[in-house]
């Protein structure tokens, strides 16, 4: 079958790049909303559980005890008293909701959803007559609302969007979609309908428009999405930040969406701008949004991508500089920013239904993104440095505090992104033991997945409903099988024969096309049906274009879609003393009492030690223990390093 005709873009006459002319979506691959996918797998059921007790209880003592983010609402509600924090403080309410809503689902908790529903009272308390919601500008001047672009006035609106379309995906309430649609209502009279021109200092609205257009399947959503986007790099934007940074590409505000091919700025920022801007592509079909998008990702992903899958190498804009300038020891890599790779790189696979942005999101979601929590579930990066010298450690809280609520309302949402579908097909993106049943017309198919990911690349399927005619599976083949990641960044330098996929029906070996990176088998199902896939996992070294210079002279290890690194909890408190041979095995141990269980790696490494007279150095041949990223600095702040050096030259020596 012609990939064409059953993925994203429908090819059905001539759009005009800035209208839609028809109210019918053009989209063909849909994402299953998590609301429909029960989560099974060994190793995310318990860190979604553990994000349900631990990291929403920390949520909501910080939110509602600690600090005044709460209380702010109850202020507004009685039009009396003085504004407490920081002005974009309420979008933190909003993503603590999203996250009790996404975690409702498969960890139901009475408690939980009785808050959930006393914070929503009180927000919709607060809401004034005219749909506008904002407690600092309710609170310091309401006649000052709307005049600064930098004040996060959409920001916080596009939160509240998303944390109520969750909140009614699982409850079905509908209190927190409503206070949402008239706030939305609101900037759209004030905006689109008026034609006052306004660009949004800090990108979120537009995919979380985008997200309330598929959910209300209301198009005046998508225009007002489309709105955003075209008002930026016409020189509209003005505030605190563009008389700060005088460089409007800090708000990827320089030049028109269509028209832009780098990346620049605040990664977040960034993030949640393109997320939209691929939704409408996806949608409209607009040439020039696919063009950009397809352009600028390239850009990230082929020169301005950590091996993590994190991005922003710089502190001082929180964001992108140089192309291929991404110092390890400083690295930026805020959470927010793996967060809104996850975000984006789906509605990119939507988009143009290749798999190449579902390994990214891949990379993202369990290196650059779940590196951002704990294992206890209450402590947090900020930023996420690919090497320390012991003095870097996630923390209780933050002043800015947008970290902690969007790792929680990620991984409570994993469902959102393991399947999708199109009319005949459904699609296994991401391996991760789930129970789905999708309609297909008026009948079902149905599927259990059951997989050892991320520690064994073996996983089943169990058909337990299926059409009566032929249906397609479309299995994503991991990019990793073959390259690092796409574009030539970072390669294999090991030369080892890349592994196979294989895919069996019933015991037997089954042949299949691949297309944009899915295997597809094309059959007619029935229940009962078991389908194995086998993704063999082996350990990678992995080296950096020449262009990419703090990464010379050093290779990472990857062990299927997990990036390791050496910690010195595990190696005598010391992770920089060594170098790695050319020419080394490694051996992969599975550690059940570890970290919470792990795959570790043992390397063969040369370290240099002090010698016995204490005169001068000796180099002694001795294993070094190598963990996955995710879950270093959980037993205390110590050394760790990413990027392992093979010579004596790349060892950072302390004067």
């Amino acid at each position: 079958m012609n990939m064409k005709g059953i993925v994203c873009i429908a090819i059905a006459g001539v759009l005009s790049t800035s209208v839609v002319q028809s109210q019918e979506s053009l989209q063909k691959l849909y994402p299953v909303n998590f609301s429909q996918v029960n989560i099974t797998d060994e190793f995310w059921s318990g860190r979604m559980h553990t994000v349900a007790t631990s990291t929403l209880n920390a949520c909501i003592l910080y939110t509602e005890t600690k600090t005044g983010r709460i209380r702010n609402f109850e202020k507004a509600a009685a039009h009396s008293g003085k504004h407490e924090g920081i002005y974009f403080d309420d979008s933190d309410v909003y993503k603590a909701l999203e996250a009790m809503a996404y975690s409702l689902k498969n960890n139901p908790d009475p408690a939980i959803e009785k808050k959930a529903d006393e914070w929503i009272a009180k927000i919709a308390a607060a809401q004034l007559p005219d749909g506008y919601l904002n407690t600092y500008y309710e609170l310091t001047g309401i006649n000052n609302r709307w005049t600064d672009m930098e004040k996060h006035e959409d920001y916080c609106a596009g939160h509240l969007i998303e944390a109520a379309i969750a909140y009614h995906n699982t409850t079905g309430k509908r209190q927190l979609l409503d206070v949402a649609i008239r706030f939305v209502n609101h900037i759209d009279s004030v905006f689109r309908k008026s034609n006052r021109h306004w660009v949004s200092g800090h990108q979120e609205i537009e995919l979380a428009l985008m997200r309330l257009y598929h959910h209300t399947n209301e198009r005046k959503y998508l225009e007002l999405a489309q709105w955003y986007l075209d008002q930026r790099g016409k020189g509209y934007g003005k505030g605190v930040i563009w008389d700060e940074w005088k460089d409007p590409s800090y708000c990827q505000d320089a030049v028109p969406v269509k028209d832009q091919k780098e990346i620049t700025g605040h990664a977040v920022r960034a993030m949640y701008m393109y997320t939209g801007a691929a939704d409408v592509a996806a949608v409209t079909n607009d040439a020039d949004y696919i063009k950009a998008m397809k352009t600028i990702w390239e850009d990230v992903v082929y020169r301005n991508m950590y091996i993590t899958g994190g991005i922003g190498a710089e502190g001082k804009n929180e964001g992108f500089g140089e192309d291929y300038d991404l110092p390890n020891e400083s690295a930026y890599c805020e959470t927010c920013a793996s967060v809104g790779m996850v975000f984006w790189n789906q509605r990119m696979n939507m988009l143009t239904g290749e798999a190449k942005y579902i390994d990214v999101l891949e990379r993202s979601l369990y290196n650059g993104a779940l590196d951002g929590l704990s294992l206890s579930g209450d402590r947090f990066f900020y930023g996420n440095p690919l090497a320390s010298t012991g003095n870097y450690q996630r923390r209780e809280w933050f002043g800015t505090a947008c970290c902690p609520s969007n790792i929680a309302r990620l991984i409570a949402s994993l469902g959102n992104y393991i399947y999708s579908s199109s009319e005949n097909a459904t699609w296994i993106n991401l391996y991760i033991g789930s129970d789905v049943k999708l309609p297909v017309k008026k009948e079902f198919f149905a599927v259990s997945m059951q997989t050892g990911y991320p520690w064994k690349g073996n996983t089943t399927l169990t058909i337990t409903a299926a059409p009566k005619k032929p249906y397609q599976l479309r299995l994503r083949v991991p990019g990793w099988l073959k390259e690092p990641t796409p574009g030539g960044l970072y390669y294999y330098s090991d030369k080892k024969e890349n592994p196979l996929f294989e895919v069996r029906v019933n015991g037997k070996p089954v042949l299949f096309k691949e297309e944009q990176g899915y295997a597809v088998v094309d059959r007619a199902w029935k229940k009962g049906d078991l389908v194995e896939i086998i993704t063999p996992m082996d350990v990678r070294r992995i080296a950096s274009r020449t262009e990419l210079k703090q990464n010379t002279g050093r290779i990472a290890i990857q062990y299927g879609p997990m990036v390791y690194c050496v910690e010195g909890a595990d190696n005598q408190q010391q992770a920089m003393n060594f170098i790695v041979p050319d020419r080394s095995d490694f051996s992969v141990q599975y550690e059940p009492g570890l970290l919470g269980g792990i795959n570790t790696i043992t390397l063969p490494a040369k370290l240099l030690v002090i010698s016995a007279d204490g005169q001068g150095v000796d180099l002694v041949n001795k294993p070094v223990k190598a963990i996955p990223f995710f879950v270093w600095n959980n037993r205390g702040a110590g050394e760790m390093q990413v990027w392992l050096p093979t010579a004596f030259r790349e060892l950072k020596v302390n004067q």
